[in-house]
């Protein structure tokens, strides 16, 4: 008789449960270390925030990760819109999973309300990937700052590794200086190209060629097979003209279809050769050390810019003094130098 009754407190107490006070830092971290994908979607959130409140704890999460971090290999990936870099990470990502990896998809897309990038939609586009219990996809939030959007992509690496994650899936939109960035924190670079598409020239100038440890030619299937054959071996001559890398790594050109699966494999295969001779000759370890100063001096960056547009001091004055610059009055170098100044004050 009392069905309903027991039915309404019982999802009162849900209600309840789901709407409690928010995990501590030392939670969530115990949640991470367990492989609680919940948990490190709550941690990832809070070191996200730009919240003052969440500073702290951020740090405290970061600390205590940190230990259980750095057992991964960090694979960056990029390729401009259209290459059809979700439905690659898609497949890779299912390729992984299925040899028993544990795959964790970050982006970093500071662009996305400009570029129209697919980066942001990644979970949906990803259907089969973020069904699967083995891989987690995180989209980045989008915003202004390449170095603010970064800084979190390289902490959430951190927290990733420390939930267990064997491969880290790095991916930018690839129109800007988030290459750059996505390359400092990456173990492996790779550049999703089309063939026939008439970038095969633009893709020999571009510096983004210097950063790739392997081309790899998407969408090889149908009438684009004998395209990409070709693009191989421009690719391949293109790479020749490039100096020696320092990792002693000689950069690699493949082709797969990513609709059809194929290459899939392939592509993993010369990642783990990769990750063998940099191993063997020093480079893979001496890159993460380069990546850990790197990323200190970049937060250093990050946060002195952030605290001096956030001065209450410069606030008004930045705006005046822009005028001024613009209009000729004032010179930008004593401008900035005025302002340097002016935050310095106590």
């Amino acid at each position: 008789m009392n069905t309903d009754k027991d039915s309404r407190i019982s999802n009162i107490s849900k209600i309840k449960s789901f709407r409690k006070k928010s995990p501590s830092p030392s939670e969530l971290v115990a949640g991470i270390l367990k492989g609680d994908i919940s948990a490190l979607a709550r941690a990832i959130t809070v070191i996200e925030s730009s919240s003052a409140k969440h500073s702290d704890q951020s740090q405290e999460i970061i600390k205590n990760s940190l230990p259980h971090s750095g057992h991964s290999i960090r694979i960056g990936i990029t390729g401009v819109p259209g290459v059809g870099k979700s439905t690659f990470i898609e497949a890779f990502g299912s390729t992984l999973t299925q040899l028993g990896k544990k795959v964790a998809v970050l982006a970093v897309d500071p662009s996305s309300t400009i570029s129209k990038g697919s980066i942001l939609g990644d979970k949906t586009r990803m259907q089969e990937l973020v069904r699967d219990s083995n891989a987690f996809i995180r989209p980045s939030p989008a915003g202004s700052s390449l170095g603010g959007v970064a800084r979190k992509t390289r902490e959430s690496i951190v927290l990733c590794e420390a939930a267990g994650y064997d491969i880290i899936l790095i991916e930018t939109v690839g129109v800007g200086q988030s290459e750059t960035a996505v390359h400092g924190m990456t173990d492996f670079f790779l550049l999703l190209k089309l063939a026939g598409a008439g970038d095969e020239l633009q893709g020999i100038k571009r510096g983004i060629m210097e950063m790739a440890d392997l081309i790899v030619i998407n969408k090889a299937d149908g009438k684009n097979v004998e395209q990409a054959k070709l693009a191989k071996v421009e690719f391949s001559r293109a790479l020749h003209l490039y100096p020696p890398k320092h990792n002693g790594w000689t950069p690699k050109v493949r082709s797969c279809s990513a609709t059809e699966n194929t290459g899939i494999g392939e592509i993993w295969d010369v990642i783990k050769n990769f990750v063998k001779k940099t191993k063997l000759n020093g480079y893979f370890n001496s890159n993460r050390k380069e990546q850990n100063k790197y990323w200190l001096l970049q937060t250093i960056d990050d946060q002195l810019k952030q605290e001096f547009y956030q001065n209450e001091k410069i606030t008004p004055l930045l705006k005046k003094m822009t005028s001024e610059v613009v209009e000729g009055k004032l010179s930008p170098f004593s401008a900035a130098e005025k302002l340097i100044r002016l935050s310095k004050e106590q």
